[in-house]
């Protein structure tokens, strides 16, 4: 079923055309999800399956930067993730298309293989905590000054930013803004010191796709290397995943003691980017882990 008209299709036929370099024609059309960021689509064609999202014109470096982290994971063979097939801007639209990965059920060692898979994606490393280039977690820029102490890089490059942009808005307290350079003292005796990890960047279970074989496969990263702890902290956000994945993960790339109690710190980042992207309602968590550490 088609649900644009002529024009929309004829936007899809034009950019697979620039993607692919030969006509396309649009079959049918499937319309996946809405929201503030971005809306996507199922593009059945006669060059196959595709899924294609797209925003305002001026948003190209979005999509531009998601590509780029999309094609840093897949690089490392680790796991899953979907091919890059174009991305552009086309009129008064940016894009951005991928290969379509078809759903299907969890296999019998889903977890486990997830668990493996991202202690793999980690291992990968660099001299220097960042990347070589910004980009954005959700709608929001995300800076990623290459930065050689992990702690002066979280913070600087992820608290800060946010924090900031919560008290400009009236939506967090001076007081709380303050309270985060107390803890910024008190980091480098609470986090392990370890070298840069590859990171996905904002993994939760949104996240994280089941394949048509029942593997996970990964999507809508905000790649950077840092603490791969903050990964598996972003996990247990929004209810966590099953403790197969954890055990899976730490036996192959064993985690510091004290895990746990660093989870709440981590998160100060993603809680901050809720304020922003959401309203005060995220508020009381970061206030929370301000007055408990």
């Amino acid at each position: 079923m088609n649900f644009w008209g002529d024009e929309q299709l004829s936007f899809f036929e034009s950019i697979l055309f620039s993607a692919l370099g030969k006509p396309v024609e649009v079959i049918e059309t499937q319309f996946l999800s809405g929201g503030d960021i971005n809306t996507s689509a199922q593009v059945f064609s006669s060059e196959g399956v595709f899924f294609i999202k797209w925003n305002h014109a001026d948003r190209q470096d979005m999509f531009e930067t998601e590509a780029c982290g999309l094609d840093i994971l897949r690089q490392t063979e680790a796991l899953y993730i979907p091919q890059v097939v174009g991305y552009g801007k086309e009129l008064d639209k940016s894009y951005l298309i991928l290969e379509y990965i078809d759903p299907g059920n969890p296999a019998k060692n889903y977890w486990e293989t997830l668990g493996q898979a991202l202690a793999v994606l980690h291992s990968h490393t660099q001299p220097k905590f960042g990347l070589q280039f910004n980009n954005y977690i959700g709608s929001l820029p995300q800076s990623n000054t290459l930065t050689a102490s992990g702690i002066s890089f979280f913070f600087e490059q992820r608290l800060l930013p946010q924090a900031g942009m919560a008290l400009y808005k009236g939506l967090l307290a001076k007081q709380a803004y303050d309270a985060l350079f107390r803890l910024y003292d008190r980091l480098p005796q609470i986090f392990p010191h370890e070298r840069p990890a590859l990171l996905h960047g904002d993994l939760w279970s949104g996240n994280v796709m089941v394949t048509e074989t029942g593997q996970p496969a990964l999507i809508d990263p905000a790649v950077y290397y840092g603490f791969r702890e903050s990964d598996l902290a972003f996990t247990k956000l929004f209810g966590g995943f099953d403790q197969r994945f954890y055990s899976a993960y730490n036996e192959a790339f064993p985690l510091e003691d004290g895990f746990d109690d660093r989870v709440a710190i981590y998160n100060l980042y993603p809680l901050l980017v809720h304020v922003n992207l959401f309203g005060s309602g995220y508020v009381s968590g970061v206030e929370r882990v301000l007055k408990q550490f």
